[in-house]
């Protein structure tokens, strides 16, 4: 911070004219400079949407755009530059101009297809409640597949559909494949099959879901008798499946299935009647489902150890083959036009018959 002098009486008492943008001497009326800069604002807010309404910056850059939010349009006002209405020989001229501005956009098949894809993006982003840091990471992964080629040929929905679900494995979020295909209205089958694709061409490492933080999901959709109560169960369905993987019995479980089940299982101990069938319903598992996995949970619980020490010993019986001899009579046509032969006796064959017996 520095302090103007007057050349003329070297006072320090200065007066700042901001239309003119002078500062001159209070004492003498010297002017000392002619144009000064005003580093201040030419314009107030008083809240943050005023702020950011009257802010000169643009919006930020997005992935999930299909022009990342660079480009321009003509605006849809019929009005010119002082707010009047253009006459209608301009209007049509104008309204020609924003078609041709719309198609100049998406002239390449590659833009037009970000630009489907990007809007079938924003219109499951609310059905699936999803934040804006995984549908960047969806649009990143889409935009690599596209230019590795994996579109073609390809449904764009069920390919979205598979990059989201794949965006959600790697922010471990909890949404199953039952979840993006009841919002996308696709076939499980199809969202898998692209799910697997982009798994194979693109090189993902995906990380195992944890079933710990599917518990606030399902529980907040279940009917407890307070918040207390709902959050006891959470915490003791989070130490059940904690102890669960100390002892390995998470490993190649469904998530969905062990966090049902740790579920039920603390409000039984808490005391709270929810059934299997509305912890099902929720969770989108079947019962028998949280029924085996109740089975599996339950020794933890009770403290008992799930590890078998004991030594599986096997028996193995060797089989032991008999052989009995019996003699065997060959048939001798004995009938009224058969040649007798006096004093013959009927040959005897000594046949080994062998008979298995297993001891």
């Amino acid at each position: 911070m520095f302090t103007l002098t007057c050349k003329e009486c070297s006072s320090n008492r200065m007066v700042q004219d901001n239309e003119s943008g002078e500062i001159f001497c209070a004492n003498c009326g010297y002017v000392i400079l002619e144009r000064s800069e005003d580093s201040s604002k030419e314009w107030r807010a008083f809240s943050n949407e005023e702020y950011e309404a009257r802010s000169r910056a643009g919006m930020p850059t997005r992935l999930a755009m299909h022009d990342m939010g660079l480009a321009t349009v003509i605006g849809s006002k019929d009005m010119d530059y002082e707010g009047k209405a253009l006459s209608t020989a301009m209007k049509g001229t104008i309204g020609r101009l924003r078609t041709w501005d719309s198609r100049i956009q998406v002239h390449e098949p590659m833009e037009r297809n970000l630009r489907q894809a990007m809007s079938e993006l924003d219109k499951w982003k609310d059905k699936l409640a999803l934040n804006e840091s995984i549908i960047e990471r969806t649009a990143y992964i889409y935009r690599k597949a596209l230019e590795k080629g994996l579109a073609r040929g390809r449904s764009i929905s069920s390919l979205v559909a598979g990059t989201l679900y794949t965006a959600c494995r790697l922010t471990e979020t909890p949404r199953t494949l039952k979840d993006i295909a009841s919002a996308t209205n696709l076939k499980r089958k199809d969202i898998a099959r692209s799910y697997r694709l982009l798994i194979s061409e693109l090189d993902l490492h995906i990380p195992v879901i944890d079933p710990i933080k599917c518990i606030s999901r399902i529980a907040s959709n279940l009917s407890f008798s307070n918040d207390i109560k709902r959050e006891k169960v959470k915490r003791k369905a989070i130490e059940i499946l904690n102890k669960a993987k100390e002892a390995g019995l998470v490993t190649g479980k469904e998530p969905m299935g062990l966090a049902a089940s740790a579920l039920y299982i603390a409000c039984i101990i808490n005391g709270e009647n929810i059934t299997q069938k509305d912890i099902a319903e929720v969770a989108g598992v079947t019962e028998v489902t949280v029924r085996n996995r109740y089975k599996s949970l339950k020794p933890i619980v009770e403290g008992k150890d799930t590890t078998n020490t004991t030594p599986i010993t096997t028996t193995t019986t060797t089989p032991t083959t008999i052989v009995v001899t019996t003699p065997t009579t060959a048939n001798v046509n004995t009938g009224t036009n058969a040649n007798v032969i006096p004093n013959a006796t009927p040959p005897t064959t000594n046949a080994t018959t062998a008979v298995m017996y297993t001891t």
